[in-house]
């Protein structure tokens, strides 16, 4: 029995087909010691993969691959990156299973990557692709939260709208407990900019817009 049920694949399917324009490629680091996660992680990625032929799932050893996981940021697993056209990074990153509710922001997100644009308004997105130092942000998470899910869209938004400068990671607190230790993830979803701002709380995009930029304008600490 697979992980996802059969009206989800159905639905699934009938989205790609309607939507997916250009290919998308999941790449995924992943190791089978140490990691409870991975597994499900690579039977849901690997599922997903089967519903659309612009679809491919390209599977990477975190330790064998150090150097690809190096170029791509990544020290923990599993973690997973979308990339388009050209194998073209959108600075997405799910690192923890994404389950529950960031089911479905994999899912929005594989759009936008394969029609090449962020759904953010006109207006806010002209305001990222004026940023030009680089920018990482981090979304904490627990699988049953329903407000981290917006918080997490809002950021991969804001980073498929830039993904020259702009990084977005949502991070899974049950799965990499020693970073919501180092952050002091009390409540979810947490987001921090830069290692400068943080906040908790789902927020309208136009205001996560102006917390990066207001992390752009803070000293370094």
């Amino acid at each position: 029995m697979g992980m996802l049920k059969d009206e989800d694949k159905k639905y699934v399917r009938e989205q790609f087909a309607e939507k997916l324009k250009g290919p998308v490629k999941i790449l995924l680091f992943s190791q089978r010691l140490e990691c409870e996660y991975c597994r499900p992680t690579e039977e849901i990625l690997t599922e997903l993969s089967k519903l659309s032929d612009k679809i491919s799932l390209d599977i990477r050893n975190l330790q064998i691959d150090s150097e690809d996981a190096k170029q791509f940021g990544v020290e923990m697993v599993p973690a997973t990156i979308l990339l388009g056209e050209q194998d073209k990074d959108y600075g997405i990153r799910f690192f923890g299973i994404p389950a529950g509710y960031e089911f479905s922001n994999l899912l929005a997100d594989i759009i936008e990557v394969s029609v090449d644009e962020s759904d953010l308004p006109d207006e806010l997105k002209q305001k990222i692709s004026s940023i030009t130092t680089p920018v990482e942000i981090k979304v904490f998470v627990t699988p049953t939260c329903p407000y981290c899910a917006g918080a997490v869209r809002t950021a991969h938004k804001i980073a498929i709208a830039n993904p020259r400068y702009i990084k977005a990671q949502m991070i899974e607190s049950v799965e990499f407990p020693h970073l919501a230790n180092k952050y002091a993830v009390y409540g979810v979803p947490k987001t921090i900019i830069n290692e400068k701002v943080q906040f908790e709380g789902a927020m309208p995009e136009a205001a996560v817009v102006e917390q990066v930029l207001s992390a752009l304008t803070q000293p370094q600490s």
